[in-house]
């Protein structure tokens, strides 16, 4: 799907979610779920290109493949933390979506860590 259909689907369902709103809160609260499930599904599917061309990125210059498969997992909290922080904020759940944003740094910054110590022992390597 292109981003003009993904864009009316998405205003088509903002604008059923309103009119049942009016009838009965939580049907307005199931269709912008299907509604963004559906878009957030239809966006990890576009990611296989960006898959695709990181490797040919890691083939032309030989990064250690580690490198990028953390780049990916962290882009993948980075998406899955803000869409379901997002959820929760529409439906009033604020706090909720607060602490799943700071897992998702804390689960981020876990990731990160093999490279972080790899950059310190190249300094480390550096200094001596």
């Amino acid at each position: 799907m292109t981003i003009v259909t993904i864009s009316i689907a998405g205003i088509t369902a903002v604008l059923l979610a309103v009119q049942m709103k009016g009838l009965k809160a939580e049907y307005g609260a199931y269709i912008s779920l299907a509604a963004g499930c559906l878009i957030f599904f239809y966006g990890i599917a576009k990611l296989k290109t960006v898959i695709d061309a990181l490797r040919q990125l890691e083939e032309m210059i030989s990064i250690n493949h580690v490198y990028l498969e953390t780049l990916l997992k962290m882009t993948g909290i980075t998406f899955v933390a803000e869409f379901a922080s997002g959820i929760c904020r529409d439906s009033g759940y604020g706090f909720v979506g607060t602490q799943i944003e700071v897992f998702a740094k804390l689960s981020i910054l876990a990731v990160s860590m093999p490279i972080v110590l790899a950059l310190m022992e190249t300094l480390k390597e550096f200094l001596k």
